[in-house]
């Protein structure tokens, strides 16, 4: 889990969190890593999801609280996913 969540870090920062982003919408694929899933099934793929859903605002950058807040979201929703399997 500790490995998963490193990688949803790392996917938060560097595909949500810049407050522009060219391909906003379709930086986050479908499938292929659980992260991925995760973050379509709890509006965390993309920042018109993240705005829409969680309430943070586009076209500025977001902070090191809001970055950890949707890893949490992530997070959590993969260890429901694990404990219901």
């Amino acid at each position: 889990m500790e490995r998963i969540r490193q990688h949803a870090e790392d996917f938060i920062s560097k595909r949500e969190a810049p407050a522009y982003i060219a391909n906003d919408g379709k930086q986050t694929p479908m499938c292929g890593h659980p992260v991925f899933i995760a973050q379509h099934a709890t509006a965390t793929c993309c920042r018109e999801c993240i705005r829409k859903w969680h309430k943070m605002q586009l076209g500025k950058e977001l902070s090191q609280v809001q970055q950890e807040y949707l890893v949490d979201v992530i997070m959590t929703w993969i260890q429901k996913e694990m404990e219901r399997h």
